[in-house]
């Protein structure tokens, strides 16, 4: 794999930063775009809708996943029609469950059923992957986010239960096995070996793998010699 535009995963760029939203949403191995409250948070996002509305008014052609705030599923259900009706485009992100661990089920079958394209979002269990498969209309356009990134931080390879996710999703064809929580341009590609529809990728990962996905060891070996010897003479040091 020499680029990005040699993937056949679709990209999804996860991040609030607007001008980096901008600027992803206007490459053409961008597929579409998520973000999520804690990113508005880092980003210092005061006005959601104020934000989203903006963003929506260049992002027209692509996907754009927008995230419930509330911990409650009727306000849960308020806001997710509230956001599907901003754009065609707008895909609404429903977690798996509220803080207390309650189930979102049922809100995923009602909002299904009124037509809402759904993102249903910090998935880690095949279990909660088969429970949303049985709760998304089969016409249903849809993305199921697991979170693989996590899922490798506590020391289990994800790659098993990612294909085995979308197995449990075979009957589903509206619904897109997207791999979440990227930590290295690595993920990518084994998203993509494991058949995953969706990678959401952090911004600085997405310009990390621009500039070097498929690069030459012998060239990057080379480039970072360079770089501690550039980095040694602008400190000065001497023995």
């Amino acid at each position: 794999m020499k680029s990005l535009q040699e993937l056949t995963i679709q990209l999804y760029a996860d991040g609030a930063d607007r001008a980096g939203i901008l600027e992803l949403y206007a490459k053409p191995y961008i597929r579409g775009l998520t973000t999520n409250p804690t990113l508005m948070r880092k980003a210092g996002i005061k006005d959601y809708e104020a934000f989203a509305r903006d963003i929506l008014g260049t992002v027209t052609a692509k996907p754009l996943s927008l995230e419930v705030f509330s911990d409650e599923f009727p306000e849960m259900r308020r806001q997710a029609l509230r956001l599907a009706s901003w754009g065609a485009n707008v895909y609404v992100k429903i977690p798996i469950t509220n803080s207390r661990g309650e189930s979102a089920l049922t809100l995923i079958r009602e909002l299904g059923a009124e037509g809402v394209k759904l993102n249903v979002t910090a998935l880690l269990t095949l279990p909660q992957v088969a429970g949303v498969a049985a709760a998304l209309p089969a016409g249903l356009p849809a993305v199921v986010s697991v979170f693989a990134g996590r899922i490798a931080d506590t020391g289990v390879d994800p790659m098993p239960l990612m294909r085995a996710a979308g197995a449990l999703l075979a009957d589903r064809p509206q619904a897109e096995l997207l791999w979440a929580s990227t930590r290295e341009v690595l993920n990518i590609l084994q998203a993509q070996a494991c058949g995953c529809a969706i990678i959401t990728v952090p911004h600085d990962i997405l310009a990390k793998a621009a500039t070097l996905l498929g690069q030459d060891l012998g060239a990057l070996s080379l480039d970072t010699v360079r770089m501690f010897a550039k980095d040694a003479a602008a400190c000065g040091f001497q023995l």
